[in-house]
């Protein structure tokens, strides 16, 4: 749902956010799109190898935004972040956004080892939505990244959001954010749970889809559920049909990972 910004809140803005064109501003937009272009660059590269060298794309689809001034100075003043620029970089970590829409569970996984593999990348935070789903049903697997950026007067590091979902989760995602805004954030009970329901339902969709397509390439099944720790905290608690996807996160290596898509 759209935020709106009172007068109050205006009266108080710097000066960087009263002005569209500060150079300030601009600068501090400019890194956040950096960052954005370093794992979009990324997540192109291992798109274009998977679909052409090894004939199987787990992407569906990438989208990616930084956030608007407006957005931003909305943001900080809802959490109580002083909006000077240096207190917004530190306090909040989703200025750039990028979303990754997988086909299938273990692609998700699969995409998140490769991706923070990168030398210019670390994971800084991990919320695996996935395994652990928020109680209204939300799944989706969000890493904040500190993405190294260099610029001309030397290097930096930028935090990028990366939210990976399947087909399915976003599907149930943009929906339940539809309800949301007709109903200005008062959902009714029956309808809420409804909408847990469903995500039920779309997290069944995807077990099943995933166990067809395991099916038809001759893979084993096993549905014993395994805990499994990979480096910083990124932690996962998967079916063990999927465990080989996940398995990138406990021992990154390149040449484990793609060996999983032949």
């Amino acid at each position: 749902m759209t935020s709106t910004r009172s007068r109050g809140s205006e009266s108080r803005l710097p000066v960087e956010f009263m002005e569209a064109e500060s150079p300030g501003l601009r600068r501090f937009v400019l890194e956040y799109e950096f960052g954005l272009r370093e794992v979009e660059t990324a997540l192109t590269n291992l798109r274009d190898e998977f679909q052409h060298i090894h004939e199987y794309n787990p992407i569906e689809h990438v989208s990616s935004r930084v956030k608007s001034p407006e957005s931003l100075a909305c943001k900080a003043a809802r959490r109580g972040v002083p909006t000077e620029l240096a207190c917004i970089r530190e306090a909040i970590t989703d200025i750039a956004g990028v979303r990754v829409t997988c086909c299938m569970v273990r692609d998700v996984y699969r995409l998140a080892g490769l991706l923070t593999e990168r030398e210019s990348i670390s994971v800084r935070k991990c919320k695996d939505y996935i395994t652990d789903p928020k109680p209204n049903g939300y799944r989706s697997l969000h890493l904040v990244l500190d993405v190294s950026v260099r610029l001309s007067s030397g290097p930096i590091v930028v935090p990028v959001e990366v939210q990976f979902r399947t087909i399915a989760m976003d599907f149930w995602a943009s929906l339940e954010h539809r309800i949301y805004y007709k109903y200005d954030g008062y959902v009714p009970q029956q309808a809420l749970q409804d909408l847990r329901d469903a995500a039920d339902t779309a997290a069944a969709l995807d077990a099943r889809m995933e166990r067809l397509h395991l099916q038809l390439h001759g893979e084993e099944l096993d549905d014993t559920e395994l805990q499994v720790c990979g480096p910083g905290t990124i932690t996962a608690t998967v079916p063990a049909s999927s465990f080989t996807a996940v398995r990138n996160l406990v021992a990154p290596t390149r040449e484990t990972a793609l060996s999983q898509l032949d």
